[in-house]
């Protein structure tokens, strides 16, 4: 646990040693003690706060601040110019950003000053990530590698074809029941985020393999301790979540898809390749239970990525010879 005689992080001990503001180390390793005790945070955690505010500790003494009440929203804004001038990745200057706020928050409830105008400073935007997206080809890829003359291959083409037919997060399918399944009408029920239940859709490929599954497999790994979970290990048990990603990331990197492929890399293919075949963006929205469409809307640029690389490689005039 963090004490106010010394720190869990050198590159603050030594930052302070360094520095002339009045007060500051004293501020600091207030600060620590506080969101180590009352927030009852980890010390690796503390360790990491308190790493994040060494910059400004620099900065202040850089500007030669004498007195931390004077330190304005202008103050703040030359800051995060000053770390993105610095080369700090956006997230790496967001996160400094968030602690600065949390320090001077402090400093005001503990009547160091008496405003604090860091709340009114904005961060840069989050930098636009487009998802991993794996091709039809290599879906089919992935597909193929489960062993199907073994019932754990048989289970885990299963668990794949319905991953990726249905867009589910691996949350929502390491909680289906039997009772959950409709399956004349090829219907899953789940509860997403904010307990918010739907019905997902899944296709032939992945009836087929569902029922195989169930039929012949299943019940073979029901025992005694048994629940009505869908997915089930060898021992009986409900598959846990880290085992269905262990399950993805084993056959994605035998099909010799991105290491960075996992579970939700299959619900954005599912997502990307209904947008290619030509479905509308609120139908995808529905499916993948988004409650905005906001938030669906990062598969039109994935999708759009995806048709300017075929543009550029197909075209004849797409690219100089």
């Amino acid at each position: 646990m963090t004490t106010a005689k010394r720190l869990p992080s050198p590159a603050m001990e030594e930052a302070l040693r360094q520095s002339h503001v009045p007060g500051i180390s004293g501020f600091v390793r207030d600060y620590a003690e506080h969101i180590s005790t009352t927030r009852q945070l980890a010390e690796h955690t503390v360790r990491n706060y308190v790493n994040d505010l060494v910059p400004l500790v620099e900065y202040l003494d850089d500007r030669d601040v004498v007195d931390l009440s004077s330190v304005d929203r202008l103050f703040f804004r030359g800051y995060l110019a000053w770390l993105i001038a610095s080369k700090f990745s956006r997230s790496s200057v967001s996160r400094k950003l968030s602690a600065l706020k949390s320090f001077f928050q402090f400093l005001r409830r503990s009547g160091v000053i008496e405003l604090d105008q860091a709340e009114l400073v904005t961060g840069p935007k989050k930098e636009k990530k487009l998802p991993p997206v794996a091709s039809s080809f290599e879906i089919e890829r992935l597909l193929d590698e489960p062993d199907t003359s073994t019932d754990s291959g048989i289970r885990d083409r299963a668990l794949l074809e319905l991953l990726y037919g249905t867009g589910l997060r691996v949350s929502e399918v390491n909680a289906m029941d039997v009772t959950d399944i409709d399956h004349p009408s090829r219907e899953v029920r789940v509860i997403g985020k904010g307990s918010k239940p739907r019905i997902a859709l899944f296709g032939e490929h992945a009836s087929r393999w569902l029922n195989n599954y169930l039929n012949n497999v299943r019940i073979k790994f029901v025992n005694r301790r048994s629940d009505s979970a869908v997915w089930m290990n060898q021992s009986g048990g409900r598959l846990s979540t880290r085992s269905i990603q262990r399950i993805v990331k084993k056959y994605s990197l035998a099909a010799g898809l991105d290491p960075n492929f996992h579970t939700h890399s299959l619900r954005h293919s599912f997502a990307t390749h209904l947008l290619d075949g030509g479905a509308d963006l609120r139908v995808v929205q529905d499916l993948l239970g988004h409650s905005s469409p906001a938030t669906t809307q990062i598969y039109t640029h994935v999708s759009t990525e995806q048709a300017r690389k075929v543009y550029l490689r197909a075209h004849p005039r797409a690219n100089k010879s």
